[in-house]
C-alpha cells in the first residue's frame, strides 16, 4: 500500500496509519482548507499509538478498502495522536461526553470545516452489532445529513460548540471551605472497595493522586481509615495482574475488581504517579514492601522506558504479535518446563498459576500472599529464603521472556511525562536516601534543557531528532513539580530558582487575567473552537491542580506571597467543581490541605555537617506540610542570609520554623528540631 500523508510525521500512532488506504491528513491547515474549497465535512480520528482498540478499529475499518472509499470521497480525515495534541483531544473528548455520555479512544469525531462537533463516538465495529452502529452505516448517514440537512447539522454544531464556550468559563470570588475535604474523604471512604481495595466498579484504575490525598488526609486529621484506604489499595495491586511480577512496573488499568486481569499496556505517567506514591508510603509507614516496589518500579522504567540519554519513553503497547497480554501471560506447563516439577509447583502455587489459567486459558501471575507463606513454611524456608528463591525463578522467567516477541514501544519523549517521572524518581530519592535516583532525574531534567528547549521555548514533544509543539500547561506545571521536588532532593539553590523562573513564565503565558485560573494552551496558541481551563484529575492530574499545590509550595520555599495569592485564585476558579465533585478533584484538594495543614518553612542554616544530617532526616520523613530551606552551596547561603534567617555567632546548627509569616526562636539541635516538628517518632 502506498504512503500518505502521515508518513512525514514522526509520531508512532500517525505513523502506524501511514500505509493505511484512506488519505489521512495530519491536523493542520492544509485539511481544513481542501474541507472547505469541496464543502465536505471532517472525520477526526484521535488515539495513542499503544492503544488496544485503536488497533482493532483500525485492522477492521481504516485497512478496509470499501470504508476508506468512502471517507476519501466524502470526507476529510485527520489523524490525531492524543499525547502529542492533548488540547484537540481534550476539547472532543468533552463532546464526546456531553453527546454520548462516555468517552475513551479511539475517540471519532466528525466536524464542520470551521472545527464545530456535530457527532462523535468511540470504537465502531465496521458492521452494526451489539447496539452500536457500524462504522461504514455512521459514514454514509452522517454524510447524506450534511448534504441534505445541513440546516441541522450546523444548528448541533453551533450548540455543541456553544456549550464548550460555555463550560470553559469559569470564576470564583471564594475559597473552598475545609469542609470539602472532610465530604470527599466520606466520598472515597464510601466507595472503597474493602476487600481488593480501589474505588468504585471495574475497570479499576490506579488513580495515584487519590491515594497521595488521602495520605496527607491521614497526616492532617489522624483518620487511621485513610491510611488504611491507602494500604489496601497499595497491597492488592502489588499483588495483582495489575502488577507485572516476571519484570515490573504496572498496567495502565484492572478489567476487574480485584486486579487481576490488566489492561496490559504500561504507560510511563502511572508509573511515575505510583512510584511517587509507593515513596510516601513508604515514608509514612516503613513498610519494606513498599520500598521494593519503588525499587522495582525504577528497575523497570530503567530497563525499557530510558533512552540512552536518560529521558523516558512514553509506553509500552498491550498487544504482540496481535494478541493482547501475549508477552506476558504462561501456561502452567512452560512453568513446569522451565522451572522443573518442583520448583514449578513452588512457582504456581505462590503466583495462581494453574493448568485451567486465569487469563483466556493462560495465567497473569498474581501473588497470593496466604499461599507464600505457607509455601515456604511447607518447603522449610525463612520469608527471606523464600524470597530470595522466588527471585531465582524470577530472573529465570523474565529471560525466557526476553525471547518473545516484544510489544511496540512508544518512543517519544513527552516534556510532562518525563517531569512527571523526574518527580517520581526525586521523591524515590529523598524516601530511600538514594543518590543514583537523584542523578537519575537529574540526567532527565538536562535532556529536557537540551533537546525540548528550543530559541529559549519549551517544546512538548522529542522523537527522532525533531522537538515540536508548544508546550501546553501541563508541560510547564509538571516541570514546577520536579523543579521543587529536585531542590528538595538535593538542597541545591538552581532548582530553586529554576522553579521561580518556570512560575514566572507560566503566568504571561497561561493565566485568565479575568476570571483567575490557567488556560491548557498558551495565548499565542492555535486558536481551536475553545480555549480550555481544566481542573478535572483524571488519570493524570491536572495542570491547574499541580501548579496550585506547588506554587503554594513555591511561595513558602521563596516567602514570595504573590505564588500563594495564585494558588488561591486556582482554588477559587475550581470551587463550584470541588464542591459538587470533590473525588474528582483530588489532586487539587491536596492544595487545600496544604493551606489547613498549614504549611510551615523550615529554614537550616550554619555549620555543615550537622545542617546536611538534619536535611536528609527530613526528606527520609513523610512532611508534605514542610518547606524545607537551605543549600549545598556558600551562594546558595548568601540568599537565605539576605531573608533574615542568618546562623548564630558561632555558625553552629541554627533551624527557624516558621508558620503564618512568624518564626519561633532558632532551634540548635536535631532532636529539637524533629520533636518541634512532631517527627521524632519512628516511622514518621
Amino acid at each position: 500500500m502506498p504512503a500518505n500523508r502521515l508518513i512525514a510525521e514522526k509520531s508512532p500512532y500517525l505513523l502506524q496509519h501511514a500505509h493505511n488506504p484512506v488519505d489521512w491528513y495530519p491536523w493542520g491547515e492544509e485539511a481544513f482548507e481542501k474541507a472547505k474549497r469541496e464543502n465536505k465535512p471532517v472525520f477526526v480520528s484521535i488515539g495513542y499509538s499503544t492503544c488496544h482498540w485503536c488497533h482493532v478499529m483500525e485492522r477492521e475499518s481504516f485497512e478496509d478498502e470499501e470504508v476508506a472509499k468512502l471517507l476519501n470521497e466524502r470526507f476529510v480525515s485527520i489523524k490525531v495522536d492524543r499525547e502529542e495534541r492533548p488540547d484537540i483531544d481534550s476539547i472532543y473528548m468533552n463532546i464526546c461526553q456531553l453527546m454520548t455520555g462516555h468517552g475513551g479512544w479511539p475517540l471519532n469525531v466528525f466536524i464542520t470545516p470551521d472545527q464545530k462537533p456535530f457527532y462523535a463516538g468511540t470504537y465502531f465495529p465496521p458492521e452494526s452489532k451489539y447496539g452500536v452502529p457500524g462504522f461504514k452505516e455512521v459514514v454514509t448517514q452522517l454524510y447524506d445529513q450534511y448534504q441534505n440537512k445541513r440546516d441541522k447539522i450546523d444548528t448541533i454544531a453551533e450548540e455543541a460548540a456553544e456549550a464548550l464556550r460555555q463550560s470553559a468559563e469559569r470564576s470564583g470570588a471564594e475559597l473552598p471551605s475545609e469542609d470539602v475535604l472532610h465530604k470527599t474523604y466520606q466520598q472515597l471512604s464510601n466507595r472503597f472497595n474493602s476487600i481488593y481495595g480501589g474505588f468504585g466498579d471495574a475497570p479499576k484504575f490506579p488513580m495515584p493522586h487519590t491515594l497521595m490525598f488521602l495520605l496527607k488526609y491521614y497526616k492532617w486529621t489522624d483518620a487511621e481509615i485513610a491510611l488504611k484506604m491507602v494500604e489496601r489499595t497499595l497491597n492488592a495491586m502489588a499483588d495483582g495482574g495489575i502488577y507485572d511480577h516476571i519484570g515490573f512496573g504496572f498496567a495502565r488499568y484492572s478489567v476487574d475488581e480485584q486486579w487481576l486481569v490488566p489492561h496490559f499496556e504500561k504507560m510511563l505517567y502511572d508509573n511515575a504517579l505510583l512510584l511517587y506514591t509507593y515513596a510516601e508510603a513508604y515514608q509514612i509507614t516503613g513498610e519494606s514492601r513498599y520500598k521494593e516496589i519503588v525499587e522495582q518500579i525504577v528497575t523497570f522504567v530503567d530497563r525499557e522506558m530510558t533512552d540512552e540519554k536518560g529521558a523516558f519513553y512514553s509506553a509500552i503497547d498491550a498487544d504482540s504479535e496481535g494478541a493482547e497480554g501475549k508477552y506476558y501471560v504462561w501456561s502452567k506447563k512452560e512453568i513446569i518446563d522451565l522451572l522443573g516439577e518442583k520448583d514449578g509447583e513452588f512457582y504456581s502455587r505462590i503466583y495462581d498459576i494453574t493448568p485451567k489459567g486465569n487469563f483466556e486459558g493462560e495465567n497473569i501471575p498474581n501473588l497470593l500472599q496466604d499461599n507464600m507463606a505457607k509455601t515456604f513454611s511447607e518447603a522449610g524456608l525463612t520469608m527471606e529464603e523464600g524470597k530470595q528463591k522466588l527471585e531465582e525463578l524470577r530472573k529465570v522467567l523474565h529471560q525466557k521472556r526476553t525471547e518473545r516477541v516484544y510489544p511496540h514501544l512508544d518512543d517519544k519523549i513527552l516534556t510532562a511525562w518525563n517531569a512527571l517521572m523526574i518527580a517520581g524518581l526525586a521523591k524515590a530519592g529523598q524516601a530511600l536516601q538514594n543518590k543514583a535516583y537523584i542523578e537519575k532525574a537529574e540526567k532527565a531534567l538536562q535532556f529536557i534543557e537540551e533537546q525540548l528547549v528550543v530559541d529559549g521555548q519549551l517544546l512538548a514533544r522529542y522523537r527522532d531528532g525533531e522537538a515540536k509543539y508548544p508546550a501546553y500547561l501541563d508541560d510547564w506545571a509538571f516541570l514546577l513539580w520536579s523543579y521543587l521536588e529536585m531542590y528538595q532532593g538535593t538542597a541545591n539553590m538552581t532548582y530553586l530558582n529554576k522553579a521561580v523562573d518556570a512560575a514566572g513564565k507560566m503566568r504571561p503565558m497561561f493565566w485568565d487575567e479575568q476570571a483567575g485560573g490557567f488556560f491548557f494552551t498558551r495565548a499565542d496558541s492555535e486558536s481551536l473552537i475553545v480555549r480550555e481551563k481544566q481542573g478535572y484529575d483524571g488519570a493524570i492530574p491536572s495542570g491547574n491542580s499541580v501548579a496550585a499545590a506547588n506554587l503554594l509550595r513555591l511561595g513558602h520555599f521563596t516567602g514570595d506571597t504573590k505564588w500563594l495569592d495564585m494558588a488561591d485564585e486556582i482554588l477559587k476558579v475550581f470551587k463550584p467543581d470541588i464542591e459538587a465533585y470533590g473525588s474528582g478533584h483530588t489532586f487539587l484538594l491536596q492544595c487545600l490541605l496544604l493551606k489547613e495543614y498549614p504549611m510551615k518553612e523550615v529554614v537550616i542554616v550554619g555549620e555543615a555537617e550537622p545542617r546536611l544530617d538534619l536535611v536528609a532526616e527530613l526528606r527520609s520523613k513523610y512532611a508534605p506540610e514542610l518547606a524545607v530551606v537551605t543549600s549545598t552551596s556558600d551562594e546558595g547561603l548568601e540568599t537565605i542570609y539576605e531573608r533574615g534567617y542568618r546562623p548564630l555567632a558561632d555558625r553552629s546548627l541554627t533551624v527557624y520554623i516558621c508558620e503564618n509569616f512568624a518564626c519561633k526562636q532558632p532551634l540548635t539541635s536535631k532532636d529539637e528540631v524533629l520533636s518541634v516538628l512532631k517527627l521524632d517518632g519512628n516511622p514518621s
